[in-house]
């Protein structure tokens, strides 16, 4: 897979307008991303503007604090289906895993699997950050039980990005045949070929046009 196929390019800022979604997906299809990942709002836009293009829209559920109820969160995975969305990176509930209440994590996982259904692409975002070693592998190995296709660093609006240790950690624990992707903070090919050399197949990054030029991007996200 080239470079290019393996970055979700990313445009969560609440602030972001319609003229940028458009710049996004220009892009995408210029580079052949995997996906765009763009808040809810914008999903049927992006679909629109990538019809007949081979770039998915991707988008957030739950984001960026995971404390929607699963309820809410399956409304939300079904919405964006409906709209266009080919892939859901969902926020888990942090408080929940922190507490050691695995079954109402794994749960809520499987409501956005359940509603996804086979229509999407379920990634997990755990937000390392947050978590101790302990508790990222508790988060991955529910993911997995939940049936999730990927596991997930970071919102990139919390209090840190990926590392590659973490994302060494997650690939250890899900085994070869779910998905590890990497986000917040991987601005250049340096940092991008360090996730994936740690075990990331995909990468979220909103520096997808800085990395495939060779450059650095300010970015956080």
């Amino acid at each position: 897979m080239s470079i290019a196929g393996m970055i979700d390019h990313t445009l969560l800022r609440a602030d972001a307008t319609k003229a940028e979604i458009t710049k996004l997906t220009e892009e995408a299809k210029k580079y052949e991303f995997a996906s765009v990942c763009v808040n809810p709002t914008w999903v049927a836009y992006a679909a629109e503007q990538l019809s007949g293009s081979p770039v998915k829209v991707c988008t957030v559920i739950g984001f960026p604090l995971g404390a929607t109820t699963s309820a809410v969160k399956a409304f939300e995975t079904k919405d964006a289906i409906a709209n266009g969305a080919g892939e859901v990176d969902m926020v888990i509930n942090i408080g929940a895993l922190k507490a050691g209440d695995d079954t109402l994590v794994e749960s809520d996982i499987k409501a956005v699997v359940d509603a996804a259904a086979g229509k999407a692409l379920v990634k997990v975002i755990i937000e390392t950050s947050l978590l101790t070693d302990e508790e990222k592998v508790r988060a991955s190995e529910l993911a997995v039980k939940a049936g999730a296709d990927f596991v997930k660093t970071s919102t990139g609006f919390s209090t840190g990005g990926a590392t590659p240790a973490d994302v060494a950690l997650m690939r250890k624990t899900v085994g070869p045949d779910v998905g590890v992707k990497a986000s917040g903070g991987v601005r250049s090919l340096e940092d991008m070929n360090g996730m994936i050399e740690a075990g990331a197949t995909r990468i979220g990054a909103s520096s997808g046009v800085k990395i495939m030029e060779g450059g650095q991007s300010t970015s956080s996200y």
